[in-house]
């Protein structure tokens, strides 16, 4: 009996797997339009020799900074909106992780304006680590500051492209995950983040894995629950994969026997 169901969760985890390669196109990188958007580069390394001002003060470079499995935001911090709309979003779901801050990862957040400051920093750190709305260690999560050569350096590095637009700047919204060598492991677009992607790319993070990952298997095959705040298994969706997948195999089943009743006929 055990050995049966191995079996079968061993079958699901397959369909899942297969299904989630399918559908992968909607978790494609969303492009860049009009100079602004994501370019994913999985696989290569932020310079580590950019050198930037980190909210105490000190100069240091991504060297001396990462140090773990890195979440890497990049945004500017008088941003009207959408910036401080992604700093209390991420505020948020760090609240909700597991992992431990400084042990098991730590968040760096870069400025793309040149002309912030210290100040500027400052006032975007206090005000996220108070939509943690739990304690958080404050240098588990830095602001940085740095010259137009090290954020130019970064953002080319992690495909993120911006345009200046007068006094701001027309940019998109996500985050980069690093391991702790600096290499690009995971991008999540948008502003809506659940603790699971997050955990789940940390992990992935901590060993260097690079590419389609078990959080997009775990997302198609899992719908989150909102009102009991759990993860539901979507049978529907397993249902439907599992049928097109059988379809097919009847399918290619009766071609190749086709074929075998043919070549039989002609001896």
């Amino acid at each position: 009996m055990r050995r049966a169901r191995g079996l079968f969760m061993a079958a699901l985890l397959l369909v899942c797997a297969g299904s989630a390669a399918v559908w992968a196109h909607e978790e494609a990188s969303p492009g860049v339009w009009g100079g602004v958007g994501i370019e994913e580069r999985l696989g290569s390394f932020v310079p580590l020799d950019a050198g930037f001002v980190t909210d105490s003060g000190t100069p240091m470079t991504l060297r001396e900074l990462i140090h773990g499995p890195t979440i890497l935001a990049l945004v500017y911090y008088r941003c009207p909106n959408a910036c401080d709309f992604l700093l209390t979003s991420m505020a948020g779901v760090i609240g909700r992780l597991s992992a431990v801050p400084v042990r098991d990862y730590q968040v760096v957040t870069m400025t793309i304006d040149d002309h912030e400051t210290l100040a500027d920093a400052l006032k975007a750190k206090r005000i996220s680590l108070e939509s943690i709305e739990a304690p958080f260690p404050p240098e588990a999560w830095q602001f940085l500051t740095g010259n137009a050569e090290s954020i130019r350096k970064v953002a080319e590095a992690v495909g993120f492209h911006y345009v200046r637009n007068g006094d701001d700047f027309d940019h998109p919204l996500g985050l980069v995950i690093l391991s702790p060598q600096g290499k690009i492991v995971r991008y999540m677009t948008g502003t809506d983040f659940l603790p699971v992607d997050l955990k789940m790319s940390l992990m992935e993070a901590s060993t260097g894995t690079v590419g389609p990952t078990i959080a997009r298997v775990m997302r198609f095959c899992f719908s989150y629950d909102p009102q009991n705040h759990h993860f539901v298994f979507n049978i529907l969706r397993i249902t439907a994969s599992f049928t097109l997948l059988v379809a097919l195999a009847l399918v290619l089943y009766l071609i190749l026997a086709g074929r075998k009743r043919r070549t039989a006929g002609r001896v």
